[in-house]
């Protein structure tokens, strides 16, 4: 899996419009990695729209991850899932996905990243690095800057993403610091074109990979 722009769903923030024309957007764009996350809607809906993103990114070749849930993730034959620390643990996602599915990661701390490596994880979901409304953090993964990301991506050997109030602006920076790629949710959700919005933030990862 190619990680340079990964885009996390959000639908409460897409300016009225609904993730499938934000993830079509997005695949327009070039997006690399779809993330079905969407913790606000219930199950059943969010099985149902799995199953469109499913079809969307398959034609298109772009991995899809479901957020938490391995049990969604095998319904809808998604390629992976990204598991939190309040979510079952690696092995249990192997077990239930096969040893084929792409299993992700969120951490803070590099030795974290370690742990996460050790277990099994294919990348890890660092941050979040700058300040964020999207998504829930503990203080410990507030804002933890680009000192941080390098600290982590030195630590282990798997991609890691950096996520949390990237923009294509900052997303550079990120991959300067060290990370593989860049995840984002408001940057293209809420972008006045996500298709454009995903165009720049592909740029901005290769002008950040370009100056390493």
């Amino acid at each position: 899996m190619n990680p340079d722009t990964y885009l996390v769903t959000a639908e409460p923030i897409s300016e009225g419009r609904s993730t499938t024309e934000i993830v079509e957007a997005a695949i327009a764009g070039g997006i690399d990695v779809v993330q079905l996350r969407e913790k606000e809607m219930p199950a059943r809906e969010r099985y149902d729209l799995g199953l469109e993103l499913r079809e969307l990114t398959r034609e298109a070749g772009v991995p899809l991850i479901v957020n938490d849930r391995i049990d969604l993730a095998a319904a809808v034959d998604a390629d992976g899932v990204h598991l939190g620390d309040e979510d079952l643990p690696i092995a249990v996602a192997r077990e239930q996905l096969g040893a084929g599915a792409v299993v992700g990661r969120s951490v803070s701390t590099p030795e974290a990243a370690r742990e996460a490596e050790r277990a099994g994880a294919d990348y890890l979901g660092v941050g979040a690095v700058y300040p964020t409304n999207s998504k829930d953090t503990d203080p410990e993964g507030t804002e933890i800057g680009l000192d941080r990301i390098e600290a982590v991506a030195e630590a282990v050997g798997i991609p890691v993403v950096g996520i949390g109030g990237v923009k294509p602006d900052t997303a550079a920076a990120v991959i300067e610091a060290g990370a593989d790629g860049v995840a984002v949710i408001s940057a293209i959700t809420a972008a006045e074109d996500p298709e454009v919005a995903t165009r720049d933030l592909g740029a901005a990862v290769e002008r950040g990979r370009s100056s390493t």
